[in-house]
């Protein structure tokens, strides 16, 4: 299965903050999280518990530095199924929600756990787009 499938199948599952379980619950993390032991088995680390404002009292990119240590790092515009997104929400703040793009253009979109609203698929709309900082694909498995 495609990254974007994978995810797909997760939808419908509540936000929960830090969880990681298809139907359960899920927070943004927790969704990739959950795809990528689907795609490879264990995950490549473990996760700390986090607060809803980790990394901003410090103004540490740790989610974009994770996923630099397991992504393989692609140029800002690309927009590919199964590519993760990264976004700021807020300008000056830290890069702290990440999505699995579900189809490219004409129509894009991409599914995200979001607070209030679950795994789902959104329009990637101009507002998405703008807050986008960094794009990654998953590694090739068995390709350092």
């Amino acid at each position: 299965m495609t990254p974007q499938d994978i995810a797909r199948s997760w939808i419908g599952t509540p936000y929960v903050h830090q969880a990681s379980c298809r139907g359960a619950g899920a927070d943004c993390l927790g969704l990739l999280r959950g795809v990528w032991r689907e795609l490879y088995g264990a995950e490549p680390e473990a996760v700390a518990p986090y607060s809803p404002d980790w990394s901003e009292a410090r103004h540490e990119e740790r989610l974009w530095d994770a996923a630099r240590r397991h992504l393989v790092e692609l140029p800002v515009a690309t927009v590919s199924p199964g590519n993760v997104i990264l976004f700021r929400m807020r300008e000056g703040s830290v890069a702290k929600h990440l999505g699995i793009v579900g189809q490219s253009e004409p129509c894009a979109s991409f599914i995200h756990s979001f607070s209030g609203h679950g795994v789902v698929e959104s329009p990637l709309s101009d507002p998405w787009r703008r807050r986008i900082v960094a794009t990654f694909e998953f590694p090739n498995p068995g390709v350092d």
